[in-house]
């Protein structure tokens, strides 16, 4: 009878194109549920077959358990009871005593069978999950297997994936038996194994269609540098040419736009606009707002931010239906965008520079004149002023060596006035606002400066008190005091 079954585990090894071990295992799990059928009450048994001769033993186990966790005696022994029989045992290890093995011919052979097969065809399942993944297929086309509470499940080949619900572009009407494509967005491990978890939404889905209707990009002529979706109604495509003979909008657009055709009826009408990629942020993000003409822009590093300054003909169309062209414009550039009139932007620009200039005659202690100077030769900063090369500022025509030597000292002096200031306050902050996960010092000094000092304090603000104190974003802010409170909740 071993031999017998040696030869069965070989044979089942080669019929399914899986591991012996996996054949194993799943004998093991049958003739443990066939060991456990002896009992009245739920036991925990394993069985270990022996892998050259074929032998096989049968054990009853009991998992080691604290005294305040047992509960279930056929299944659990205390700690105290378990170091009796077997000392030196812990917590979450098993007793275990030998059974008389079942003899393998008295198995219930078709529950024996349904647990075996069904062992094999998970690995199997795995096997073949794994051979697609090693390929590093990211596009995946099956047929539509049925619809499960709205999600999709799709069939390609031998491989079953889901499409979840909110992955499906709205108002597409999909059914059982249509042929689906979608992009591979991750892997998810479940009970019966990994799961492919498809996306019809994903920006990384248009970048493959397009990969699939222009040759030029699969042989690295054509490089899509982003993607942006409002899926199932409009997309924005940044491309880049390696070759300076090819122009990378007509190539992908096709004659007569055959190509960005096939894309756009493969995702239920989606409009995409092709944008010409440019590595300098300000001629990405005018290529980016197309149609609209853009007057000027206005770039804060800082923020990584932009003011895009546009006519009131262009606003409505820079601005796109409910925001949806800047929208997609961000998320295309990774700049935050504010579109703004020119007469908004006069008075942003005008609000700024008289900040800046009372910070300039408060700080440097200097009239206005000189302040206007230094906006107009494009100073914002005491830091600036403070650390510019020399030999950048001497060329302000307005100002003498001795000028410029006596601003530079005044702004070094007031920032070493701010720093022993901010180390001061940051003495008066309480220890449970230093600790506080995601706080600086710096930030810690700005508060208690202002008399926020302690967590519970940093609880009671608002978002936009926080970041009118600090100047940080409003994500931060929030951040920060969802943390200050989090320990009101748990008391």
């Amino acid at each position: 009878m071993n031999r017998e079954l040696l030869l069965l585990v070989d044979a089942l090894a080669r019929e399914k194109n899986v591991q012996k071990e996996i054949v194993f295992g799943a004998l093991e799990s049958a003739l443990a549920s066939a060991t456990k059928k002896r009992f009245t009450d739920a036991v925990e048994a394993r069985v270990a077959i022996d892998r050259s001769t074929g032998e096989y033993d049968a054990f009853r186990r009991w998992l080691v358990v604290p005294d305040e966790e047992f509960e279930d005696p056929a299944q659990q022994i205390t700690l105290e009871d378990a170091q009796e029989k077997q000392p030196g045992i812990g917590l979450g290890e098993y007793i275990e005593e030998q059974l008389e093995p079942v003899a393998f011919g008295r198995i219930g052979a078709q529950a024996a069978k349904q647990v075996i097969l069904q062992k094999i065809r998970d690995a199997e399942r795995e096997q073949i999950l794994n051979d697609f993944l090693e390929r590093n297929e990211k596009l995946v086309t099956g047929s539509i297997k049925r619809i499960e509470r709205g999600n999709l499940i799709v069939e390609s080949g031998k491989i079953e994936g889901v499409i979840p619900r909110d992955q499906l572009i709205p108002k597409e009407n999909l059914r059982v038996g249509d042929r689906v494509r979608a992009y591979l967005l991750r892997v998810e491990s479940q009970v019966r194994g990994p799961q492919l978890v498809l996306s019809r939404v994903a920006p990384e889905f248009l970048i493959r269609l397009f990969e699939l209707e222009v040759p030029e990009i699969e042989e690295g002529l054509i490089e899509i540098k982003a993607a942006a979706r409002d899926p199932g109604i409009r997309a924005k495509i940044a491309v880049k040419s390696n070759d300076p003979r090819l122009d990378p909008q007509g190539t992908c657009i096709g004659m007569r736009g055959s190509r960005v055709t096939s894309v756009t009826n493969e995702l239920a009408g989606e409009r995409v606009d092709i944008i010409l990629w440019s590595p300098d942020p300000a001629q990405f993000v005018i290529n980016a707002l197309a149609p609209a003409e853009i007057s000027s822009i206005f770039v804060d590093e800082e923020k990584h931010s932009m003011d895009v300054v546009v006519d009131e003909n262009n606003l409505a169309v820079a601005i796109g239906r409910a925001g949806q062209n800047v929208r997609l414009a961000s998320e295309l550039t990774g700049w935050e965008l504010n579109i703004m009139s020119v007469e908004e932007s006069e008075k942003k620009q005008s609000s700024e520079t008289e900040r800046t200039a009372d910070l300039f005659t408060s700080r440097l202690d200097v009239d206005r004149e000189v302040a206007d100077i230094l906006i107009q030769e494009g100073f914002s900063t005491i830091e600036e002023i403070a650390y510019v090369p020399l030999q950048e500022m001497l060329e302000i025509e307005a100002f003498d060596e001795d000028t410029v030597n006596e601003l530079r000292a005044r702004a070094r002096n007031a920032l070493l006035t701010e720093a022993i200031a901010r180390e001061e306050s940051v003495e008066k902050a309480s220890e449970d606002l230093l600790s506080l996960e995601g706080m600086d010092s710096e930030t810690a000094g700005q508060l208690a400066a202002k008399g926020v000092a302690t967590r519970d304090a940093l609880g009671d603000l608002a978002v936009d008190e926080l970041t009118e104190m600090t100047g940080m974003p409003a994500e931060r802010a929030q951040e920060l005091i969802m943390k200050a409170r989090a320990h009101w909740f748990a008391e």
